[in-house]
């Protein structure tokens, strides 16, 4: 073969080499190598699964006939000023005003638990009422008396008698999830039955400041005044909170509501009924949880976390081991504590008379301490939705 001819050859081969490649690159750049390999989670092709319930009729239609609307009534005396106050002031004859009496009523809603009558509602709802009467769905209406009622969760329990009642089926907190679609029945601002749909948006807030005891499920399904204690229920129409409270700066809904989990509400309601109020575990410290703020301020180490002794109550199981203000702690039990909050769970979970240890840090020192849980001494003072007395383990 002569020289040209190879040649020939040789630029045919180099000339389809070249028109190859300028095809593979027009076509298929990602054959040629441009640096490192990057691996990506690509999603698969659209699935043909079915799609989501275009309604949720059917779970309102198992939930809706349980869940009322309660209206309460309380007569408040206005007494005028006396002399003393309004020095210029004299009255006529020598006599003094009389006082005035005014009727002031508010609108709530409430959840039947059982068909024997009992409902569960919030109790600031009916704190302070004087009459109470609910309102059914089917328009019947009864007066109701109280049970008993927790300040700490601010639950309470009602009872009416009727006949015929729709009770409510209990869902179970461990199925709750951020993500489940859920709704929320009520009447807001008395203008009869609603319901609204949202999504769990945060499981186990506290720290919130609105009640001593805290483990709120929040969601943004519209809750509003009136809205409290009505029912916020799962897709198959079981209970899962108690709607309780919004967060807001005009008063209305901003997207950002909570409601009491159905576990802490049906532990309530079971001992109102069985004892007529809550027994609960109770050590007696008052404190604070340990933020990394807090623990740079106190030259604690950063990692720590517990909670701070503000105060310790005369007589309670943590006076008489010797817990003292200013001591941390850091674990109950063997097990760290994270917040004031869960801890203030923790121990009300705990039944009174049940040994416990508490590990205390102390001027850099670790000490464990023992102690036997007592029964929460009842509150005080009134608790209501946005003003409480600090946590009290």
């Amino acid at each position: 073969m002569s020289l040209s001819h190879r040649l020939v050859i040789l630029v045919r081969i180099v000339t389809g080499g070249l028109a190859l490649a300028f095809v593979i690159l027009l076509f298929r750049p990602q054959l040629i190598a441009h640096g490192p390999t990057v691996v990506v989670r690509e999603a698969p092709p659209a699935k043909t699964s079915s799609p989501g319930p275009v309604s949720y009729a059917y779970a309102v239609k198992q939930a809706a006939n349980a869940v009322v609307n309660i209206n309460t009534a309380k007569v408040v005396v206005t007494h005028p000023r006396t002399a003393p106050e309004l020095p210029f002031y004299q009255p006529f004859g020598g006599q003094q005003p009389e006082s005035r009496k005014r009727v002031e009523t508010s609108l709530g809603s409430g959840v039947i638990v059982s068909k024997a009558g009992y409902i569960l509602t919030n109790y600031h709802v009916i704190h302070s009422a004087d009459s109470i009467r609910v309102f059914l769905k089917d328009g019947r209406s009864a007066n109701a008396q109280v049970v008993g009622v927790d300040p700490a969760t601010d639950l309470a329990v009602l009872k009416i008698h009727l006949p015929r009642l729709s009770a409510i089926t209990l869902g179970h907190a461990s199925d709750i999830a951020v993500g489940d679609v859920v709704l929320a029945i009520g009447d807001p601002f008395g203008i009869g039955q609603t319901v609204t749909m949202g999504i769990v948006s945060a499981t186990g807030r506290d720290e919130l400041g609105l009640s001593p005891i805290e483990n709120f499920i929040q969601t943004d399904a519209a809750i509003n005044p009136g809205n409290s204690g009505g029912a916020l229920i799962n897709t198959d129409g079981d209970l899962i909170g108690i709607d309780s409270a919004i967060y807001t700066h005009s008063g209305g809904f901003q997207g950002i509501g909570f409601a009491i989990p159905v576990n802490l509400a049906r532990h309530v309601f079971r001992q109102i009924v069985k004892y007529g109020h809550v027994i609960e575990g109770w050590i007696g410290v008052a404190g604070q949880t340990v933020t990394p703020a807090l623990a740079e301020t106190l030259k604690l180490p950063k990692s720590l976390r517990g909670v701070l002794v503000a105060a310790i109550y005369k007589n309670g199981p943590a006076a008489k081991a010797g817990v003292q203000p200013g001591d941390i702690l850091y674990a109950i039990n063997g097990r760290p504590l994270r917040s004031a909050n869960r801890a203030l769970l923790k121990i009300a979970d705990t039944k009174p008379g049940t040994p416990i240890t508490l590990g205390v840090l102390r001027n850099g020192h670790r000490l464990t301490v023992h102690m036997v849980v007592a029964t929460r001494p009842p509150l005080k003072t009134a608790t209501s939705l946005t003003q409480g007395p600090p946590p009290t383990p």
